[in-house]
């Protein structure tokens, strides 16, 4: 239904609305919807794209830094 693949429900479990039997989790119709309004995502431009009213600001991702280069925190 939400059309991701299962290992990214894996990772992110902690995050998502379930609930859980022993070791089987489980997934409403209300927390499926709960998943999907937190990581639904509109088309920015085209005809899919949704009209917006939101006032232009920073870029939505300037928050986010790279990584660390790989290997650069192993000692020589």
């Amino acid at each position: 239904m939400l059309r991701i693949e299962e290992s990214w429900l894996r990772r992110h479990i902690k995050k998502l609305p379930h609930s859980k039997k022993g070791r089987v989790v489980t997934f409403s119709e209300a927390d499926l919807n709960a998943i999907d309004v937190m990581f639904h995502h509109s088309p920015a431009s085209g005809s899919l794209a949704a009209v917006s009213t939101a006032p232009v600001g920073a870029h939505p991702m300037a928050h986010l830094k790279p990584l660390p280069r790989r290997g650069a925190l192993r000692s020589a």
